[in-house]
């Protein structure tokens, strides 16, 4: 038998079939192979469009339904696949499918938090427990990762993704598809994964959810699509297509990109699935009639509709010639297969164990690695003199409109999590420092814009205004901040301020929270933002003020322990961004990968006429890719290769050494960074190479070594060729993206 392998996973190729699926094809009707391609959601779940499912019941009954989502627990996972092995003809069970974000019920911190972590063995891990408490609940299909790359932070799904770096983004998708569907889809806690939007979604025009993205392909192939090729190579079993268009067609009826680049170029073999009433929505593209665009769909390579039920005019477009019968039974083999995979037509009930919930789901040790991801995902954006950590017996003013919010704390996307169970910021202190004087008062809404309030409140109260009056909240916030050692004030983004269907154009903290900020400053205390978001924000004014700033995006269900631990010194912050800070909104796009221009700024602080630069305001962001700081200090030494030349299929060792020359332990992403010199087409100023996550004691100095081959330095041409040029190379290693290249190699003939 031949087969392709990942990761420990196998996958028949295309002349393998498996026994089962094919004598199940034998006795398919066309209506019944047509069934097989429909998801449904009977609505129990967060619909994210207009449209839920009608009389689902029946459709599975006659055999016309391939899936569900919005469906979970046993005993109704149980209800679910009886109605289709029991009633309908042929006994097909389901696939069970949900968004499982950044975990299930116990809610790790958003992904682009995660990713700032820097840490793929905790990432993986994340991904592991929600697996085991998603298939304890029932579910055996997951959409997620999100792999899409964003470099517009006024796009809301920033959120869910790993930010603007297609090396870093192709580790996290590989940790996440690992950690979803182990090395065994028929073990009870795996499940498939979906590497999701297929392709490009991050790129949408103005920063606006749903919009088109136009894109050379070597911009693709070289900034954007690595991750998904990194999902495929982990041996992820599913994909789902994204909204936008692709060289003027949508994603979910492109033939180029799901069957000539997805499966003939990369070798995927397992079935891929709509967005939200995606096939549908090729209708408002301008693409056609329902049955038009269905038949697109399929004829592209589509193999599932998520909702629409447009597939159910394939029958037609079949008698009319529109679509082979052929096709249709590819798309239901795909599906047949991947429920052969995880066991399901073995055992339909394989993920109806009443017994697992109570054990698998929401444990100790389960929120107990949420509140060491959380953690471990915060970044220290500013520190100010030596106010942090704070002492555990001090006197705290604890402000600020998410300072004691249980409803903000779990982050977009966690559809599955109960936000109650959260622990809010004040509750945190309190159980880490239970000595520690605390003061509270709200000080401000998180925002005061009404209109703005109810277009954020779709999902519920996550904007509450208050029946004060914004001055009386923020002369509360002072009064109780009179007698404090410390202020600690908790602002930002609620969590539906970012996600699906939330772009901004103003990235500002909300001005009713600058105010608080402003007259919290104005009392000479020592001030300490903890800044929640979703994206990054546009922060230039706070960055100006004498405060730290800790950023802790959303931290998910064991926020407000995480948050103490880091005020208090329990652990030193070690996470670093993994998508550039703008100063204003006029600066993006903007991330550290840009490529340099025919007329480049003289100085990227100083204007100068006919060069590459703003009248108003520097090139350089207010924080750069890789940043993050420290309650220690970290100093780097010499940086040596190996050699100063690279042969085809030699290698080099990167050296360098990280001292800890300050007064706490801590954790240091050491980064290596190169930069072609000339390359056939315009080389990216800087790319990320290789990062490793290190600890050092007080005092202490560590050498650190990273191997780097030619393989490292492909890139695909002005063909698509993915090669690497001969010639000069310079190469820095540091804490982030913002440093000065220190070294040379040549990469030989």
């Amino acid at each position: 038998m031949s087969l392709i392998i990942f990761m420990g996973i196998s996958f028949l190729n295309a002349q393998e079939r498996v026994p089962e699926v094919e004598e199940l094809l034998k006795k398919m009707t066309l209506e019944e192979k047509i069934g097989q391609l429909n998801l449904l959601t009977p609505g129990g779940g967060v619909a994210t469009g207009s449209v839920v499912s009608e009389d689902v019941e029946t459709k599975i009954k006659e055999g016309n339904v391939g899936g569900v989502f919005g469906v979970s627990s046993p005993e109704k996972v149980r209800q679910a696949q009886k109605l289709a092995v029991e009633n309908s003809r042929l006994g097909i069970p389901l696939l069970i499918g949900s968004d499982v974000i950044h975990g299930y019920k116990t809610t790790f911190p958003i992904p682009l938090g995660l990713s700032s972590s820097w840490d793929m063995d905790l990432i993986k891990e994340t991904a592991q427990i929600a697996a085991k408490e998603a298939t304890a609940d029932g579910i055996n299909w997951n959409f997620s990762p999100m792999v899409d790359i964003a470099r517009d932070p006024r796009w809301g799904r920033i959120a869910e993704g790993a930010g603007e770096d297609p090396y870093l983004g192709s580790q996290v998708a590989k940790a996440m598809v690992e950690g979803y569907q182990g090395d065994d889809f028929t073990a009870p806690n795996t499940m498939i994964a979906t590497v999701k939007h297929l392709a490009l979604y991050g790129a949408s025009e103005a920063g606006r959810d749903y919009n088109s993205v136009d894109m050379s392909k070597i911009k693709m192939f070289n900034e954007y699509l690595p991750p998904y090729k990194a999902a495929v190579d982990a041996g992820v079993a599913s994909a789902m297509t994204s909204f936008n268009d692709i060289h003027g067609v949508p994603a979910s009826g492109n033939k180029w990109l799901i069957t000539d680049l997805f499966r003939e170029r990369w070798g995927f073999e397992g079935f891929v699935v709509s967005d939200y009433t995606s096939v549908n929505e090729m209708i408002a593209h301008g693409m056609g009639d329902l049955q038009d665009v269905s038949a697109l769909a399929i004829n592209a390579g589509l193999d599932m509709d998520m909702v629409g039920e447009g597939f159910t005019t394939l029958k037609k477009s079949v008698e009319e010639g529109k679509v082979s019968e052929e096709q249709i039974t590819k798309a239901a083999r795909r599906i047949l297969e991947a429920k052969h995979k995880l066991g399901l037509l073995d055992d339909p009930y394989l993920y109806s164990d009443e017994s697992r919930p109570e054990k698998d789901i929401l444990s100790e040790e389960n929120r107990a690695v949420a509140r060491k991801a959380a953690k471990r995902s915060f970044v220290l954006l500013k520190k100010h003199e030596n106010t942090l950590p704070l002492a555990k017996d001090a006197k705290i003013a604890l402000v600020g409109p998410l300072a004691n919010n249980k409803n903000n704390m779990l982050g977009t996307w966690a559809p599955t999590g109960n936000p109650q169970l959260s622990v809010p910021v004040m509750e945190g202190i309190k159980n880490v420092a239970p000595n520690a004087e605390i003061s509270y008062a709200k000080g401000a809404n998180i925002s005061n814009d009404t209109t703005f309030a109810k277009n954020v409140n779709v999902f519920g109260p996550r904007i509450e205004i208050s029946e004060e009056t914004p001055e009386a909240m923020i002369e509360e916030a002072l009064q109780v901040s009179k007698d404090a050692d410390v202020i600690v004030a908790v602002v930002g983004e609620a969590t539906e301020m970012s996600g699906e269907a939330a772009s901004r154009t103003n990235l500002n903290i909300p001005d009713s929270q600058k105010k608080l900020i402003r007259e919290l400053v104005k009392t000479g205390k020592p001030v300490v933002l903890i800044l929640m978001s979703g994206r990054p924000l546009v922060i230039s004014e706070e960055m100006e003020m004498p405060v730290s700033i800790l950023q802790v995006w959303h931290p998910g269900v064991e926020a407000g322990n995480a948050i103490a631990d880091v005020l208090f010194g329990d652990y030193n912050p070690s996470g670093k961004l993994t998508a550039t800070w703008p100063r204003n909104v006029g600066q993006i796009p903007i991330y550290y990968r840009m490529k340099t221009t025919g007329r480049p700024a003289a100085s990227p602080s100083e204007f100068q006429k006919f060069k590459s630069n703003y009248l108003d305001v520097e090139n350089t962001p207010q924080l750069p890719f890789g940043y993050g700081l420290s309650y220690t200090n970290f100093e780097y030494g010499e940086t040596k290769a190996s050699s100063d030349k690279l042969s085809e299929n030699g290698s080099i060792t990167i050296t360098t050494t990280v001292t800890n020359t300050g007064d706490f332990d801590g954790e240091e992403v050491v980064q290596l960074y190169t930069h072609d010199k000339v390359r056939s087409i315009t080389p990216p100023m800087k790319e990320l190479k290789a990062f490793k996550k290190i600890s050092l004691k007080k005092g202490e100095t560590k050498e650190v070594s990273f191997e780097l081959t030619a393989e490292d330095l492909k890139f695909y041409n002005a063909d698509l060729e993915f090669v690497v040029e001969p010639g000069e190379f310079e190469f820095f290693v540091a804490g982030s993206s913002d440093h000065e290249f220190t070294n040379e190699f040549t990469v030989e003939e």
